[in-house]
C-alpha cells in the first residue's frame, strides 16, 4: 500500500514531539523547576541549545516538558470525546426519529451554541484553572462532535443490506451497532480524532495562554507564551520557541489526518494509488 505524502511528512511531525515528550518523562537537558536568576535571558549555547527564560530555566527542557503536558491534555480531553461522544451517536442512529434521538442532538446543539473558549472559561471560573479543569473543558466540546460525525455516519450504513440481513437474524440495535456499525465508520472516527486532537492542542494552548490550563510550575507551551510576551523586543525567540512547537504539532497532527483520510476513504483511495 503506498502512503500519501501528507501523511508521512504528518506521521513524523507528530512522532518527533511525542518522543520529546516520551523522553521528558524520564530526562530533560535540566530541571524544569530549577531556578537561576542570575543566568536569565542567556543566549544559547553549549549548556542551553535553546537559551534560558526569565527564570534561568532551559528553554530546551521547558519545551520538551511543555509537550508532555500539551499532548496529555489533548489525548485525554479526545478519548472523553470518543468514549462518550461516540456511544451518544450510534444510540442516536439507532433510534431514529425517536424520543432518544431528539433529546441527544438537541443536547448537542445546546452545547454547540456556545463557543468552546466561553465554556473553557466558565468550567475553570467554577472549579479553578487547572490541567484537569482545562481537560475536563475540552473533553466536553468534544463530545458534541464525535455524537454528530458517529450519527451521521451510522446513518448511512444503517440503509445497507447486510444490515437487514442482521435484523432479520434476531440481532438487537445495540449489538448491530457495536458489532457492525462502529468497524463501518471507524476510519471516519479516527481522521476526526487527529483533528480534534490538533484542536485540542490549541485549545490547551489558549486556555494556559490566558491562565486558565496548567499552572506553575508545570510547563507548558501556551504559559511559555503568555511569559514571553514582556520580552519580545528584547529576546523574541522566547515566543518564538514555543509558537513554532504549536504550529510544527498542528501541522503535524492535520496532515496526518488529510493522509489518513485519503488512504482509508474508499472515494479517495484510488487517487492515492
Amino acid at each position: 500500500m503506498k502512503f500519501p505524502a501528507q501523511l508521512l511528512i504528518g506521521a513524523a511531525l507528530t512522532a518527533v514531539f511525542a518522543a520529546a515528550a516520551l523522553l521528558s518523562l524520564v530526562w530533560t537537558p535540566h530541571s524544569v523547576l530549577d531556578l537561576a536568576i542570575s543566568n536569565k535571558l542567556a543566549a544559547p549555547s553549549a549548556t542551553h541549545l535553546l537559551g534560558t527564560d526569565h527564570l534561568g530555566r532551559d528553554l530546551t527542557s521547558m519545551l520538551m516538558a511543555g509537550a508532555r503536558t500539551s499532548i496529555a491534555v489533548a489525548l485525554v480531553a479526545v478519548s472523553i470525546g470518543l468514549c462518550i461522544g461516540v456511544p451518544l451517536g450510534l444510540t442516536a442512529a439507532a433510534s431514529r426519529g425517536s424520543l432518544l434521538d431528539e433529546v441527544i442532538m438537541r443536547a448537542n446543539d445546546l452545547t454547540f451554541a456556545f463557543p468552546s473558549l466561553v465554556i473553557a472559561i466558565l468550567i475553570t471560573a467554577t472549579f479553578g484553572p487547572s490541567a484537569l479543569n482545562a481537560i475536563l473543558a475540552i473533553g466536553i466540546f468534544n463530545i458534541p462532535v464525535f455524537a454528530r460525525v458517529a450519527r451521521g455516519a451510522a446513518l448511512g450504513v444503517w440503509q445497507r443490506e447486510f444490515i437487514l440481513a442482521a435484523r432479520v437474524a434476531g440481532k438487537s440495535r445495540a449489538r448491530i451497532s457495536a458489532e457492525h456499525i462502529l468497524p463501518n465508520i471507524a476510519s471516519l472516527l479516527i481522521v476526526q480524532a487527529t483533528i480534534q486532537f490538533s484542536l485540542g492542542i490549541l485549545a490547551e494552548a489558549g486556555l494556559s495562554y490566558v491562565g486558565l490550563g496548567a499552572q506553575p510550575p508545570t510547563p507548558s507551551w501556551g504559559r511559555m507564551l503568555a511569559d514571553a510576551q514582556t520580552f519580545f523586543y528584547g529576546t523574541p525567540r522566547l515566543a518564538m520557541a514555543p509558537a513554532f512547537c504549536i504550529t510544527a504539532m498542528v501541522l503535524g497532527l492535520n496532515l496526518m489526518g488529510d493522509g489518513l483520510r485519503d488512504m482509508l476513504d474508499p472515494r479517495l483511495r484510488r487517487a492515492v494509488q
